[in-house]
Parts: structure tokens; C-alpha cells; sequence
């Protein structure tokens, strides 16, 4: 086992320049594992609104207390600037969220964290070939999470890197201490579900599949966010720091983010991986078409566009967020050609979890904006969604009222 892991995390050791990688189930677990050690438990965390909310559920896991961010509204960005001091000096962390692959400004929110001698932890989940400041993301915080269920496919596996190497028998530990058994069962539908998946898509079965899903009570979202449930959400706070009480809420969308791996879990895993560089060639070519498709952030803000970088070709963007004037009329037409639209995140968090659970932001409106017009694309998928759109008659956003010359 340990060699599997070994090989998995020199290769990503390579991608981030030699830095310390650490192999965790997924994103949101390496996630906890960073909170918990670098944060004492009721501390304050810097966090994008515009974000899964399983990422607020692992925060108030951790014991801590989640402070939404303002965001620029042309990428879904942390807005430092728009942080008052009065936030800044009563954080414990700063955790970005590098929306879709978009980089949030890490070189300016280290300095902030330098300055308050606090923490910076990078969630790289989409982010997994995207730079900033000329050196990949996931490289500024004393730890970064990536996440291998997204470029890669894999559905399973991810990092914890880290700057300092002296943290990581420590950290391995935690992990190992926390890892459930693997179960036979649950690798054998690991590696069966990506077959049963094509098959269905080519049967035309996969609304069937769904509505069978639904039926049979298995389906944990409705609507874009899941069911907060505030009551039973207030009691595991009291049992906070510790991941069983929020486990209901962890685990949704994949149930197996804390499952020891098995070999052949490892071995579908690494072989995924392998692939990585030419699906980050694929995303940067759709991520471009995008952009250029006349719904891209270039239409709302000329000066600046989501995913364009500045001293070089775009970001191998996860999801391209397209700028739409009518987001429910894009999902649908779509939907219609079966193109999937996923990674939501409408409303912020703070509309979605209130004041009990969470500071709100200083200034919500361009998050409200970006979420409520936000359409993320497949950079894959790229020239067959711009027909769609354009053919449906889809407008692009308006600029919106909160920044100068907008017109809503």
C-alpha cells in the first residue's frame, strides 16, 4: 500500500517543484486534516461564499468558524482589498478556493497572512494546473489540498501538500488514524461504475438511472445546495472538532471520502494521473474557445477575462464560468443535448447557512452576481456548448450595477 502511495505522491512532488505531498481519499479530507492542524478549534477562517458547501460542513468540522469573503465579480475571486481590517486581525486562516481553476490572488493573500501570522491553506481542488504569480497554484500555504476526482476522472484520491516536510509524520498519522477499512464492496463498485456509466450513456438510460435513484431515496440533492438541516446541524457543533458528527453532511456526493484505498482503487488511480498533462492540453484549448465564444467575462469586463493568464496561454480551467444573462434557460437548452451542467455554488454560503453558522461578508453583492450568473462549462465540451447557447439565444450578463459604468 505504501508503495502505491508513494508513487503517486512523487509524481505530484514533481508537478509543485519538490514540495512535500501527502496521499489523502479526497480534497475534503486532506482539507480537515489541515484545518485541524494548523488551526486551534474556534478560530476564524477567510472563505469564499461561492464554494461547495461540503467545504463549510469540513470547516465547522474542524472547530472553526467561517467568515465569508467579498469576491470580485468578473472570476469568483477573493477581493482582498474589499476585506476590512477589523476581518483581517481576527482571523486564524485564510483558505482560497481557486474557483474552476480560476487562481485566487495567493502572492497578495500571503502577504496578509505573513503580516497577522496566520496560516494560508490553498483548496486546489480545480485547480490542479493553474498558475499564479509564475508558480502553480497550491504552492503559496503552509498546505494545499488537490483533489484527483476532477482533471484526472478518477472519482477518488487527492493531496495534502506541504511546505515544511517536517509536518508530514504527523499529519500521516492523523490521516491513517482517520481512514475507514477499505471494504471489498465498495472497491468493487469503484472500479465497475465508470463501465456502467458509459453503458448507460450509450443506451440513452441515464434519466432512467436517475429517476431510479430518486426513487429508491438515494439522490441527496434536490437543489443545488443540500438540505442544511440548522437543527441538527447546531448539536454537532457541540461535538466540534471531530469529523463523525457532520458525516451526514461530508460525505455528500461521494461517500467514500474517508476510505482506506484499495489496490485496485490505487492502480485505476495512478493510471488516471498518467493522463494528466494531456487533459490539461484539452482544457486550456476548450478553456480559450470559451472565452472567445462571446460569453466569457472579456463581455461584462473588457478589462480582464476569467482563466486568461496574464504572462501566458489560459488556465487548464476545470469549468469555464460563463457569464449568462438567463442561467436557468442555459441549463435547460443544455440540458436538451445532454451536456450536464454541474459545480454550481447558488446561493453563497452566507445566504445559504445564515449568521448561526457563519460571518457574513462585508460586502455580498458581486458574489450574489457572480453565483446567480456563473454558468460553468466543460472546457471538452466547448464548441458543442457554444452552438447550444447561441443557438437557443442565450445573452451574455450585463455588467453588473456594483462595479463603475454597470448598467443593471
Amino acid at each position: 500500500m505504501f508503495s502505491a502511495y508513494a508513487d503517486l505522491e512523487e509524481r505530484m512532488r514533481g508537478r509543485l517543484g519538490g514540495r512535500e505531498c501527502l496521499y489523502v481519499p479526497s480534497c475534503r479530507f486532506g482539507l480537515f486534516l489541515a484545518l485541524r492542524h494548523w488551526c486551534r478549534p474556534g478560530g476564524k477562517v477567510l472563505m469564499s461564499p461561492v464554494n461547495d458547501d461540503v467545504i463549510l460542513f469540513v470547516v465547522l468540522a474542524a472547530g472553526l468558524r467561517p467568515v465569508q469573503a467579498p469576491l470580485d465579480p468578473r472570476d469568483g475571486s477573493i477581493d482582498p482589498s474589499a476585506v476590512p481590517e477589523s476581518v483581517w486581525k481576527d482571523l486564524s486562516a485564510v483558505l482560497t478556493t481557486n474557483l474552476y481553476g480560476n487562481p485566487d490572488p495567493a502572492p497578495e493573500l500571503r502577504g496578509h497572512c505573513d503580516r497577522l501570522g496566520i496560516p494560508l491553506i490553498e483548496d486546489a481542488a480545480h485547480a490542479i494546473g493553474s498558475t499564479v504569480g509564475g508558480r502553480p497554484v497550491g504552492t503559496y500555504g503552509e498546505a494545499s489540498v488537490f483533489s484527483l476526482s476532477k482533471h484526472t476522472g478518477a472519482k477518488t484520491g487527492g493531496f495534502l501538500s506541504l511546505a515544511d516536510p517536517a509536518h508530514r509524520a504527523e499529519l500521516a498519522a492523523a490521516r491513517d488514524a482517520l481512514l475507514h477499512p477499505t471494504r471489498p464492496t465498495a472497491e468493487l463498485v469503484h472500479l465497475v461504475r465508470p463501465y456502467a456509466e458509459s453503458t448507460l450513456r450509450g443506451l440513452r438510460l441515464v434519466g432512467a438511472a436517475r429517476a431510479t435513484v430518486r426513487r429508491l431515496g438515494l439522490e441527496e440533492r434536490e437543489e443545488i445546495r443540500m438540505p442544511l438541516r440548522a437543527e441538527e446541524l447546531a448539536r454537532a457543533l457541540t461535538a466540534a472538532p471531530a469529523l463523525d458528527p457532520f458525516h451526514s453532511w461530508v460525505r455528500v456526493d461521494m461517500h467514500d471520502y474517508r476510505l482506506r484505498p484499495g489496490a485496485g482503487r490505487l492502480r485505476r488511480t495512478t493510471r488516471r494521473f498518467g493522463l494528466l498533462d494531456d487533459v490539461l492540453a484539452a482544457h486550456r484549448t476548450g478553456t480559450a474557445l470559451l472565452l472567445s465564444g462571446g460569453y466569457g467575462t472579456a463581455e461584462a469586463f473588457p478589462d480582464r477575462a476569467a482563466g486568461q493568464s496574464p504572462d501566458g496561454p489560459p488556465q487548464p480551467l476545470y469549468r469555464v464560468p460563463l457569464l449568462v444573462e438567463d442561467r436557468h434557460a442555459a441549463v435547460a437548452a443544455l440540458a436538451r443535448r445532454r451536456i450536464t451542467t454541474g459545480y454550481l455554488y447558488d446561493p453563497p454560503l452566507d445566504s445559504y447557512a445564515g449568521e448561526a453558522f457563519t460571518d457574513p461578508s462585508p460586502a455580498p453583492e458581486p458574489a450574489a452576481w457572480f453565483a446567480r450568473h456563473a454558468l460553468p462549462v466543460d472546457p471538452r465540451r466547448a464548441a458543442e456548448a457554444l452552438a447550444v447557447l447561441r443557438g437557443a439565444g442565450i445573452r451574455p450578463a450585463s455588467r453588473p450595477s456594483m462595479v463603475p459604468g454597470g448598467t443593471l
